[in-house]
């Protein structure tokens, strides 16, 4: 049976189960009846913690993430990689992609980032906290006209310390140059966290994009 889909994809050292929360905070009939996915990231070593184990997604060289940050580009193509297969799986299983959205919040927000931007079909939506932009701008060209169509929602704190808001503003910007939909608002004075507001606010962006399905 058709249904929506939220995959939500968490930030460095942190697991899929910890942000399971999250759903509780939404009332409409759309997220409600939505299926979630918390899917972990494996634990590999990080440059930016020493080299020791960490779970994440892909390698991180620096904190703070700065908009000229060094990026591990093979490294996040693997990531991409396994989020696609994620969403095959469920698109296999019947689902229509632009019943998928994904969310992501700091590293997870830069891998929903990379999933969508290379992804082969239109999804529902991605919604982006505190994330940035993983590869260069090198990669615009790889970008699919399937992929272009995905309207993106991106959150970010004017007072954010580990990716500094400069980094979300360059992320909307490349994103415009793409000639994407991106809806970038700044929160002025949050730091690297998510707050109600922002959640209320993703609630009011996606029930509307979302098919009500039985």
């Amino acid at each position: 049976m058709a249904r929506n889909l939220i995959l939500w994809l968490h930030g460095l050292d942190d697991s899929g189960p910890a942000n399971q929360h999250i759903q509780n905070h939404f009332t409409s009939t759309e997220l409600k009846n939505a299926r979630w996915s918390f899917p972990s990231a494996p634990s590999i070593p990080v440059t930016c913690n020493y080299g020791q184990l960490t779970p994440s997604w892909f390698d991180i060289h620096e904190i703070p993430i700065t908009s000229d940050s060094p990026k591990n580009e093979s490294s996040v193509l693997k990531a991409v990689q396994n989020v696609h297969a994620m969403i095959d799986k469920e698109v296999a299983a019947g689902t229509n992609p632009n019943n998928v959205f994904i969310c992501g919040e700091s590293q997870g927000g830069a891998l929903t980032l990379a999933s969508i931007l290379l992804y082969s079909k239109t999804l529902g939506g991605g919604v982006i906290f505190s994330g940035w932009v993983p590869f260069n701008s090198s990669f615009i060209p790889r970008i699919t006209p399937e992929a272009k169509k995905t309207p993106i929602l991106w959150f970010h704190g004017t007072a954010d310390r580990t990716v500094l808001f400069e980094a979300g503003q360059a992320g909307s910007s490349l994103l415009e140059q793409a000639g994407m939909s991106c809806e970038f608002k700044p929160f002025p004075d949050l730091g690297h966290s998510i707050n109600n507001e922002e959640l209320q606010y993703l609630e009011s962006w996606m029930k509307p994009r979302m098919s009500l399905l039985e």
